[in-house]
């Protein structure tokens, strides 16, 4: 369903406005490109969950039943301000304060629905956050989870990826835990989500607009709550899961903090853009993000398992990686600033 809708949207982009991405400071593309595939992949979501639905009603009611909860629909009720906000950015301008206050309310709806971060879960330690810290910190971690997704959905591809491998890593977590309705619900997600990418694969053909990705991210963040509250996983298996996305936009946040940017104007600092400005091909660049999401998704999924000793050699194993992958990046930058040099990091 997202493939041919996103292959309609694409073929036909004044069909819903004036939603159209023109270049600018921060883009990497140079034509004008429809930022209507955020619609595409809602759209594709919904039918892939009526599908489920349609195809199995007892065993997940069943299963909803045995939750003894309405999680879900309070998941799909903090997206309708985060949708009304982005259509209306991705039809125009709209005000940073107006676009904060609608993930403000998602976020609200989604600690109201029982989703929120209660307690610090590390390898062999769980502190619990009393509600003085539990509930700014669930604010903040929604509020920037659904940006920073927004700042990562710059390139062709790299979105759709993300959303592919870290719901992929969510549905699996979901289903060895033995709560297919969580783990169908992510699945339906990525599989969205790989639709998608058909449409959005270099050179795309249509972009996510804030609408997808503000989206995408707000479902990241409400599924790792979930899937951490029903005790299916600790919620820093699920930031691994996601942390090619997530590690990229802080850093970078705190990088041009300390350099003395304004953080909310355009930008190219983000690795992925770093990358291509040194002479990396969108195909290099997107082919190592994913095997990097891939390898992050894979590990997720085997730490729960892992003895806590394992666990923290895994995280620092991680923390490592990203070490170098931040210098070489930087390397890479300076050997394309230095004339006649040519190297391949």
């Amino acid at each position: 369903m997202t493939a041919l809708a996103s292959q309609f949207l694409g073929r036909f982009p004044g069909l819903l406005g004036a939603m159209i991405d023109e270049p600018n400071a921060r883009s990497l593309h140079s034509g004008a490109i429809p930022r209507t595939g955020g619609l595409a992949l809602l759209l594709g979501i919904g039918a892939a969950i009526a599908l489920a639905l349609w195809m199995r009603p007892a065993a997940l009611v069943n299963q909803v039943a045995i939750a003894g909860d309405d999680a879900l629909i309070w998941i799909f009720a903090a997206m309708a301000p985060v949708m009304v906000a982005s259509s209306l950015d991705d039809r125009g301008e709209v005000r940073p304060r107006y676009r904060l206050v609608a993930h403000l309310m998602a976020g609200a709806m989604l600690i109201a629905g029982g989703l929120e971060w209660s307690h610090l879960d590390l390898p062999g330690l769980s502190l619990t956050l009393g509600p003085v810290l539990a509930l700014p910190l669930t604010l903040l971690l929604v509020v920037w989870m659904i940006n920073l997704y927004n700042f990562m959905d710059g390139m062709d591809g790299l979105a759709g990826g993300m959303a592919v491998f870290g719901f992929g890593a969510l549905a699996i977590l979901g289903w060895r835990a033995g709560d297919p309705t969580y783990a169908l619900a992510c699945a339906c997600v990525a599989s969205a989500a790989a639709g998608f990418l058909i449409a959005n694969f270099p050179p795309a053909r249509i972009f996510l607009g804030d609408l997808g990705s503000t989206s995408l991210g707000l479902l990241a963040i409400a599924f790792s709550l979930l899937g951490s509250v029903r005790g299916l996983f600790p919620l820093w298996a699920a930031g691994l899961a996601f942390s090619p996305f997530i590690l990229d936009a802080t850093l970078t946040l705190v990088r041009r903090g300390r350099q003395g940017e304004c953080l909310w104007e355009a930008h190219r600092s983000h690795h992925y853009q770093r990358l291509i400005l040194a002479g990396w091909s969108r195909q290099r660049v997107l082919g190592r993000a994913w095997l990097l999401m891939a390898a992050c998704a894979t590990c997720a999924v085997l730490a729960p398992d892992m003895p806590p000793p394992e666990q923290w050699l895994l995280l620092a194993a991680w923390g490592t990686i990203y070490a170098v992958m931040s210098y070489r990046i930087g390397l890479a930058e300076r050997l394309a600033e230095s004339p006649g040099e040519r190297h391949r990091p």
